[in-house]
């Protein structure tokens, strides 16, 4: 992904709010969807988007997926 995609991706607001949520340490969805008013597929579409954008890392642990922060690209973002 290149930077144009990143800043795309942190474009949005619901989506700089996950960043944010995840700087606290890894979530699951649904703990992220607890902080919004929008629908769980809405939040699973923003969670796409920073994956792709390679701003999140996923892992799955039994029925639940947990994100976290890829700090090395926003290490980069920040460089530039």
């Amino acid at each position: 992904m290149g930077i144009q995609d990143t800043l795309k991706a942190l474009a949005d607001p619901i989506r700089r709010e996950i960043l944010n949520l995840l700087k606290k340490g890894r979530l699951s969805a649904g703990e992220i969807c607890e902080h919004f008013s929008v629908t769980g597929a809405s939040i699973s579409r923003h969670l796409a988007i920073l994956r792709e954008a390679d701003l999140i890392r996923n892992q799955r642990e039994g029925k639940f997926i947990y994100y976290e922060l890829n700090t090395s690209v926003l290490e980069d973002v920040m460089l530039w």
